[in-house]
């Protein structure tokens, strides 16, 4: 858990550094905004690589995939109605509430309250040796699901707000090519999977999502975002598994196992999540006002943010209620998977599934692009910046359960094949 508790203080020290960012690196700000999402996008592809290395699929039963994925589209579609409606109703004035702006507005910036985090909840979860758990295993499955659920739903919103736009369609061909390509060549590319290659492999991914985002950028005012996610998980997913894999922690002892990756190699890989927890705190927006990173200056004026902000102390009683709601809506798994797991391990997972971080952050961006902002934007930023203070109590409270469930063994249901699931 000391892994737990430094990736947690990093973290909170790189939000800090955020708000600050701006009066320290003045009009180098933008420029420093864009290093910093580069970077990060880099430390996620590297993470999400070596989760696609270990991800395994039944293929004899994907009837089972299918109930994971609805699965975590309710429980990413919960919170996301929660967010959409408390913006309205709860931080929008009366007399704008039936209005179609208020609701497209609020179902873009909603959405943010929908993923859960992938980078920074399983690294987490691995540093605190839960790696072998049916819980760890699970949760990587409807973590998968959960971000491209979000991330294929931004298209429609996006369209909602733009209209129809043909560069929109590529980022779904791209999404349905990459797992169809996972599933089809899983573990059968023979690549080095030494920490060098991998870190290698994600600066070509994220500098190719780069580049296309930016080149497209001259040719239209919509330009094309893959999100280095999907690619590097499908790129892991097709690695081929050698002798020497990528770290695999006891879930009991914490400590690695014989003939697995060198210390050296878990020791790079340490210190990369430990860079991409700092990073994501300071990927994260100026809580108050625009951000010219991502503001788009012809941005027509936007009813939430034409929005005075609240009181301080209201925006606090905001924040406290909002994200009691969002990780409401994230407990649906708890009603799931009766037959596979104990009511406590069940209730792990949705506690699994409550971090949000670089996805989340990104569609937070995405609405200031078009203009969102005022009370909206503020509660959102806050909502997520606390969830993120809160991961190190979420990962000890899983811990706690998961380990309490294994040693009662004798109060859990017999489990049965996933496909009896319910």
């Amino acid at each position: 858990m000391k892994k737990v508790a430094l990736f947690s203080i990093l973290l909170v020290l790189g939000m800090i550094g955020s708000q600050l960012l701006r009066d320290l690196v003045g009009e180098a700000y933008p420029l420093t905004c864009h290093a910093i999402q580069v970077f990060t996008m880099i430390g996620l592809a590297f993470i999400m690589i070596h989760v696609g290395y270990e991800f395994d699929i039944d293929k004899s039963n994907l009837r089972q995939y299918g109930w994971d994925y609805v699965v975590a589209m309710t429980a990413a579609a919960f919170p996301w109605i929660f967010a959409s409606v408390y913006f309205v109703f709860f931080l929008l004035p009366p007399d704008t509430w039936w209005l179609g702006g208020t609701w497209k507005e609020s179902l873009l910036a909603g959405r943010f309250a929908a993923s859960t985090s992938a980078g920074v909840k399983l690294a987490m979860l691995v540093a605190a040796g839960l790696a072998t758990t049916w819980m760890y295993k699970k949760a990587q499955v409807l973590t998968i699901f959960d971000d491209l659920d979000t991330i294929l739903l931004m298209i429609p919103l996006k369209m909602v707000m733009i209209g129809l736009a043909w560069q929109l369609g590529i980022n779904v061909i791209v999404a349905i090519g990459l797992l169809w390509a996972g599933w089809r060549y899983l573990h059968c590319w023979q690549i080095p999977t030494s920490w060098p290659w991998v870190l290698g492999y994600s600066f070509g991914i994220a500098l190719t999502c780069e580049l296309l985002f930016v080149s497209s950028k001259w040719i239209s005012d919509v330009p094309i975002h893959i999100e280095v996610l999907l690619p590097a998980f499908a790129i892991g997913c097709m690695m081929k598994r050698s002798a020497k894999s990528i770290p695999h922690v006891d879930a009991e002892r914490e400590v690695l196992h014989e003939g697995t990756a060198s210390r050296g190699e878990q020791r790079v890989s340490t210190i990369i999540v430990a860079a991409f927890m700092l990073l994501v705190g300071l990927s994260m927006p100026h809580v108050v006002g625009e951000n010219p990173e991502t503001a788009v200056s012809s941005a027509p004026t936007t009813i939430t943010a034409s929005q005075p902000l609240p009181s301080w102390r209201m925006i606090g009683v905001h924040v406290i209620a909002l994200t009691l709601l969002i990780n409401l809506g994230k407990l649906f798994p708890l009603l799931c998977y009766r037959r596979e797991a104990h009511w406590k391990e069940r209730l792990a997972l949705s506690i699994a599934l409550f971090p949000r971080g670089e996805v989340g952050a990104g569609v937070l961006m995405v609405s200031l692009t078009f203009g969102i902002g005022g009370p909206v934007v503020t509660v959102a930023l806050l909502c997520l910046a606390l969830n993120l203070v809160m991961t190190y109590l979420f990962i000890v409270a899983i811990k706690r359960l998961v380990v309490t469930d294994t040693d009662q063994q004798g109060d859990c249901a017999t489990p049965v094949a996933p496909s009896e699931a319910v």
